[in-house]
């Protein structure tokens, strides 16, 4: 992989571990998400004039995406309100090449070699030391492990939707634009609905965070689907999965969550067994 798209990938790990721990720390998570959206859908308004359509042969692709990012936001959220950001972060995102590379072995009857097997071994470890922590996890512990899971199956469902639609778009500027349109009014949708009143004084108090959390978003994954068009689709999101060391250190250097170091290590357990899962065969 180049150097240029590399360093744009890096990048956009860090800027999606900045926005995951952003909305994390708004008290009102509901209310944060909701602004994520907002923004990303403001900034797509802006941008709309400037750039161009998606070509017809990615939309079908788009409206799918919209989706799975809808139901990704859903997910995301409720992990947070049942677990930290340095367990939910790496499970969700590390379970997803995994989930992935199982279903290509049951379904399409593929066989993993020695370097993919190994990055089986590694990821499923430091996603069991990640569930385990320290001592057998109590009901809301559970709770924050299965909601994770469940958000690692869409963001791998959405890997491979936006990866495809992307490289049919023919722009993926625009693409990430008619995205943001399609899914970011949603949950500020139904925050209003569900809060009413109430939406107005938790947006005044999180607006800073959420308004930030959003413009990390949009950059974040704008970067990432530049860098699929330049690069091969599983090393681009391997190296992007680098996010989820970035996360585990944020959540026990800045919002000092329990069991950091025992974290990060089965994070960066995770982060290779992904490269591994990723390499060639």
């Amino acid at each position: 992989m180049q150097l240029d798209v590399t360093l744009v990938v890096l990048l956009a790990a860090v800027l999606h571990a900045v926005w995951n721990a952003l909305v994390k720390a708004v008290p009102d998570q509901l209310a944060a998400f909701a602004l994520l959206g907002l923004t990303s859908f403001a900034a797509g308004a802006l941008a709309l004039p400037f750039i161009a359509a998606p070509a017809p042969a990615s939309r079908g692709f788009l409206a799918l995406s919209v989706a799975l990012h809808v139901a990704y936001e859903l997910f995301l959220m409720s992990s947070y309100r049942a677990g930290d950001l340095s367990q939910v972060y790496p499970l969700a995102r590390g379970s997803a090449p995994l989930l992935v590379a199982a279903a290509a072995t049951v379904v399409a009857g593929e066989r993993l070699g020695p370097v993919h097997l190994a990055g089986v071994v590694l990821t499923s470890v430091g996603l069991a030391s990640l569930a385990a922590g320290k001592g057998r996890p109590d009901r809301r512990r559970r709770r924050a492990l299965l909601l994770a899971l469940a958000t690692g199956a869409v963001i791998a469902a959405y890997t491979v939707s936006d990866g495809l639609g992307a490289r049919r778009s023919g722009t993926p500027l625009g693409y990430v634009v008619w995205l943001s349109l399609g899914y970011g009014p949603v949950l500020a949708a139904y925050a209003v609905l569900a809060r009413r009143r109430r939406f107005l004084a938790a947006a005044r108090a999180g607006w800073r965070a959420g308004v930030l959390a959003g413009v990390c978003s949009l950059l974040a994954y704008g970067l990432v689907l530049w860098a699929q068009t330049r690069g091969a689709l599983a090393a681009v999101a391997a190296l992007r999965e680098s996010s989820v060391v970035i996360a585990a250190a944020i959540g026990t250097l800045v919002l000092h969550e329990p069991f950091g170091r025992l974290r990060v290590v089965a994070s960066a357990l995770v982060a290779a067994g992904i490269v591994a899962l990723n390499l060639p065969a």
